[in-house]
């Protein structure tokens, strides 16, 4: 028999540089070559998704159109 042992990928959580220290809203993103991993700030816990690189791409261009 043959076991696969998956490793918990290990990310790099970057907080946005427009969070305040006033604890507004915002997000913390964990880039990786296939996937941005996306998280609450506030609430680290409450778990992630993950969009590819091109779609969040797409996503902040919308977003700097307001």
């Amino acid at each position: 028999m043959n076991t696969v042992q998956s490793k918990a990928l290990q990310l790099h959580w970057i907080k946005s540089s427009y969070s305040g220290g006033s604890g507004g809203d915002c997000i913390e993103t964990a880039p990786t070559p296939s996937a941005i991993h996306v998280r609450d700030s506030k609430d680290t816990g409450q778990g992630t998704f993950a969009v590819t690189p091109a779609a969040w791409t797409a996503f902040l261009g919308l977003a700097r159109q307001g």
